[in-house]
């Protein structure tokens, strides 16, 4: 999923984002969903639920800023991955999530699912 939302923001990236928030074109199945954030200030452009929110003020229980180490690490060409723990949507059980991302031109995105 995450390699076909790299390819939808380089194609158009306000259709792509656009679509990402509304779930469409398959990039929502059942908790899989994409994300993407400003690379410039961390403010999520993309999101179900957060959109709007910093991604570099996410932590999670443990305290772990994985938010931080996404925009730290993000690198154009280059899929990374993070796990933390975090709550799956409808639920306030944290869990182990697995997030895998990359920098695309001025945008992180990313997919997670947990384990």
């Amino acid at each position: 999923m995450l390699e076909r939302a790299i390819a939808a923001v380089k194609a158009d990236k306000t259709k792509a984002l656009e679509m990402f928030n509304k779930g469409e074109g398959g990039f929502k199945d059942r908790d899989l969903y994409v994300f993407c954030v400003n690379g410039s200030d961390g403010v999520e452009t993309a999101h179900p639920t957060h959109k709007g929110s910093k991604l570099t003020d996410m932590k999670d229980v443990k305290g772990f800023a994985f938010g931080e180490e996404i925009m730290r690490t993000a690198t154009e060409g280059k899929i990374s991955e993070v796990a933390y723990m975090w709550p799956r949507p409808d639920s306030d059980t944290p869990v182990e999530k697995v997030t895998f991302f990359t920098k695309v031109a001025d945008q992180i995105c990313g997919v997670g699912y947990y384990k």
